[in-house]
Parts: C-alpha cells; structure tokens; sequence
C-alpha cells in the first residue's frame, strides 16, 4: 500500500474510503473496473487489517462493509464509522428530495428507499447497543409518498421526520478521545471521496443515479461542513483550505439534481481534491 493509503488507513478511514470508492447504492462507484475507483480501493480494503491503533481504528479490519459501503460493524465503537453511516443515509435522502422537487419521482422514491437496504439493516445492531430507535419505517414511508406520486410538500415533510430522526441518532455516537471536529473533519472527507468516486465513472456511465448518489454525498459534505466548520479551522486550518477547495469543484460537477446534459467538471481535478482533504485530515 502506497503512503498516502497507509495515512488514510491510520485516520481510520479505510474501510470507509473503499465503500466510497467500491460502493454506493449496491456497489455503482466500481463503475471503472480494474481503474482507479477499483484497485486502490480493493488495496485498502484488503490490507486495512494492518492499521495502527488510536481514534478511527474500528473503521476498518474486523468489521467488512455493508452494502452500501459503511464498516457496519464498527460503528459502535467508532464515531467516524457512526457518523459516516448515518451521513450515508442522510445523503440518500437529500439528494432524493431534490429529485423529487426536480420531478424524477421514480428515482426519488427509490433513493429514498436505499439506505434501508445498504445501511440501517446492517446497523441495527448497533443502534440497538446504543438505544437508537429504529428509524427505517421513516424511509419506507417517505419512499411510499415519493411512489404515490404526493404533494412535494408532503415528501419534504416525510424527508423532515428522516433528518430530525437522524440528528437524534447522532447524539447518541460512541465516544472516543477524538475531538468532535476531527471526527466531523472524518466525516466530511470520506463523503468528498464517495462524491469524487461517483463523479469519476460519469463519463462512461449515462445513467441517472451514480450522478444522484454523488450529488447527495457532496450536498452532505457542504451541510456538514457548514455547521463544523469552524471548529475544523480552529484545530486543522489545512484540512479546513482543502476541504472548502474541494467543496467549490463538487458544487461546479453537480450543479443540481438533474443531471447536466454535458459533465461540468474534470474529474481528475475532483480525485487530486479529495487526495488533498485525506492527507490534511490525517495530518
């Protein structure tokens, strides 16, 4: 493994980072097979066992990925594992009411539909440990209303039950010696990578969702960033420079929920930002 995977790896991100490079809704970021969204992940993945201890450890080895890319399994013991599922879920949801508001109501309703699957399934039995209750009825109602084809009134009210639910789950994080703007800086840099890699396969794969996945990561990012980030900046200014950099060339790639007709960005432009936020990171 490559120095900059091994500081990835000791942040306690690499079972994360391979989720976001391998993994989004059911696996699409592994659009480029053999490339980079596939290799270097499948490295992280394979090798995370040999990470170094401290904060973050639990994000990687033991536990394996779920399906949609989150270290299921230790996310009861580790705050950036915990906040990266629930960030995981809470992208789905954003970028399924923007569809919906757009009218792609179909693909809302699935992507409303997702996190049950790829995420809440294969951490119920940490919510259970940490006494979160079970929220996934939230996201099969909201995913109902965006079927039946409801009042964008309604679906954003069912959205607004899903974010408040996950807001209380967040209060009830494992603890850990690391501070909450390292954890939240965590956080923020693996949805950045999970934006990247989604935006990476773009230029051979024309469907709709692998964009709406990245949309919903980066719009997680930005909202997370918004409310941490000034505690980042007081405790890591580099990580707080990359990842407003990065955050300014995901918002030009995904302009809105709909898919441009011409890609808006240079996706290798995305990968050397997202490298950039890692290292200030684990720095």
């Amino acid at each position: 493994m490559n120095s900059t995977l091994k500081l990835w790896t000791q942040l306690g991100l690499g079972t994360a980072l391979a989720g976001g490079l391998l993994a989004a809704c059911g696996g699409e970021a592994g659009g480029e097979a053999g490339g980079e969204a596939g290799g270097e992940s499948a490295a992280v993945a394979g090798e995370s066992g040999e990470s170094a201890g401290g904060e973050g450890e639990g994000a990687v080895g033991a536990g394996g990925e779920g399906e949609g890319g989150v270290a299921a399994a230790d996310a009861a013991t580790d705050p950036v594992a915990y906040g990266i599922a629930l960030a995981v879920a809470e992208a789905h949801v954003a970028a399924a009411r923007d569809a919906y508001a757009a009218g792609n109501k179909q693909a809302a309703a699935e992507m409303f539909a997702h996190p049950v699957s790829e995420v809440l399934v294969e951490i119920d039995p940490t919510f259970t440990k940490l006494g979160v209750k079970d929220v996934k009825p939230l996201f099969t109602a909201a995913s109902d209303a965006a079927f039946a084809g409801k009042p964008v009134a309604e679906v954003n009210t069912a959205y607004d039950a899903i974010i408040a639910a996950l807001r209380q789950a967040a209060t009830k994080a494992p603890k850990s010696d690391a501070s909450s703007a390292k954890v939240a800086t965590g956080v923020i840099a693996d949805m950045i990578e999970r934006s990247s890699a989604m935006y990476r396969q773009l230029a051979s794969n024309d469907a709709y969702e692998p964009y709406l996945d990245g949309y919903g990561f980066a719009a997680v990012a930005a909202s997370a960033f918004a409310t941490h980030g000034a505690a980042i900046k007081a405790e890591n200014p580099a990580a707080h420079a990359r990842i407003t950099e990065a955050l300014a060339l995901l918002k030009q790639a995904y302009p809105g929920a709909a898919r441009p007709a011409k890609l808006p960005a240079e996706p290798g432009a995305l990968s050397g930002a997202s490298a950039k936020v890692m290292l200030s990171a684990a720095g």
